[in-house]
């Protein structure tokens, strides 16, 4: 009768080691891919942020302009041509 006790102690430490065993791989893995999903999900959060910044920010709105206010603009444009941009 002892023997028997002895073999099924055995068989139930075994269960409960293999049982650890297979939790602990689980948690494992699952760890594991949430890092990579993590990685990834950094790697494209960063590009998207590198890749859409804007080169040109913006100092003040737009306002609109007049008809009234284009009657010079082609002498103006003429002085600014003359002024500012190489020849």
């Amino acid at each position: 009768m002892n023997w028997i006790k002895i073999i099924l102690v055995a068989l139930g430490l075994f269960a409960a080691a293999m049982l650890l065993f297979w939790l602990f791989g689980v948690v494992y893995t699952i760890l594991g891919y949430l890092f990579w999903a993590a990685m990834i999900g950094g790697i494209g959060y960063g590009g998207y942020k590198y890749l859409k910044k804007d080169e040109t920010p913006k100092l003040e709105e737009k306002t609109p302009v007049a008809i009234s206010e284009m009657q010079n603009v082609d002498r103006e444009l003429e002085e600014y041509k003359r002024k500012y941009l190489p020849k």
